[in-house]
């Protein structure tokens, strides 16, 4: 039998929601994940300390009592942030970064940034007291096709950030392009890699029609694209690391309204090493997924481990949503039904 232990790797881009789902879909993070950044665009954005703090309870009242999770807590920029608020909330622990999500961008982006250069001042307080900046790139120009928005914001707002404060920690999420591959590598930022996108090209929203679940922003691009991701992922290179970008919606949100997020959380693991074994690369998935995110963050690494079985895994087809004992919908995970080469070993 086939087993691989790694440090216990972290998640560098979660979504948790809030109330019955969060609840409910807690687990499959705080189980094998040593830390996570939680994403602050929950209905109500996370753009305070009071709310940080807030919400940060919310997740500790559903983990079980002995979990050595973290959550990292994110405030979510506007046009008019507070700079005070910034500066407090991170030199007190309670923000690990901030996130700029374009204003209609994504999911609950709506109160989002309208103009970057509007952020300048903050970026400038960021550089100076070490926070870093979590960005979701892209623009969001109707006229710009949606499958270029990512390239068209690397270009457009990207470069200048990083032009003007050379010193910003800042980590470019869930990147979809090989010209986003290409950009990590020649500057000095991070950049997440989600499962999904190792896994599905374009193609995957329109197999036997319109095909939500596998709609998410940044929408999946060409299959040449795949490849460079594939690339980088697997390359052991230290601007890569893990974020799940995760994002659960109640399967009547998902199939009939078409939000967009996958929600991979019960099976991130197991599809990130389905791709590292086809690659060869299985000797690179602990940087990939446990040194790389912390290293870049300077943080420790994890001290437990996680051992992982090469044996068939059969993914659930869907994972209920309880309000006490009552079931109130379902949300179907990434790889429904399929069956994996690789589950924790318990």
């Amino acid at each position: 039998m086939k087993k691989i232990s790694i440090r216990k790797p972290d998640d560098w881009h979660l979504h948790l929601r809030e109330g019955i789902v969060l609840k409910n879909i807690i687990r499959f993070s705080s189980e094998y994940f040593g830390r996570a950044v939680i994403m602050p665009n929950t209905k109500d954005p996370i753009t305070s300390i009071d709310k940080a703090i807030s919400y940060r309870n919310s997740i500790f009242e559903f983990l079980p009592s002995n979990t050595k999770f973290n959550p990292l807590m994110t405030i979510y920029l506007t046009d008019n942030i507070s700079k005070d608020e910034i500066k407090k909330g991170f030199i007190d622990n309670v923000f690990f970064a901030a996130k700029l999500y374009p204003a209609n961008s994504t999911t609950n982006s709506n109160h989002g940034v309208k103009d970057i250069k509007n952020l300048y001042k903050v970026f400038e307080l960021m550089e100076n007291i070490g926070m870093p900046l979590l960005i979701h790139g892209e623009v969001n120009d109707p006229n710009v096709d949606i499958f270029d928005r990512e390239e068209v914001f690397i270009d457009k707002e990207l470069f200048p950030i990083i032009k003007n404060f050379p010193k910003l920690k800042i980590v470019l999420e869930h990147i979809t392009t090989s010209h986003a591959v290409k950009f990590v590598e020649e500057n000095n930022i991070g950049a997440t890699i989600t499962p999904h996108h190792l896994h599905i090209n374009r193609n995957a929203m329109f197999f036997g029609g319109l095909n939500s679940d596998y709609y998410c922003l940044p929408v999946a691009k060409r299959e040449i694209n795949r490849v460079a991701l594939i690339k980088a992922a697997t390359s052991g290179r230290d601007c890569f690391f893990l974020g799940t970008d995760s994002a659960p919606h109640l399967r009547e949100w998902k199939a009939f309204c078409g939000c967009a997020g996958i929600f991979n959380a019960p099976v991130a693991l197991e599809s990130y090493l389905k791709v590292f074994e086809e690659e060869n690369a299985l000797d690179k998935f602990e940087k990939f997924a446990s040194l790389n995110g912390s290293n870049f963050h300077n943080l420790p690494p994890n001290e437990e481990y996680i051992t992982f079985v090469q044996e068939p895994n059969k993914v659930a087809e869907f994972v209920e949503i309880y309000d006490a004992k009552k079931m109130i919908g379902k949300i179907k995970p990434f790889h429904s039904g399929q069956t994996l080469n690789w589950k924790v070993y318990n």
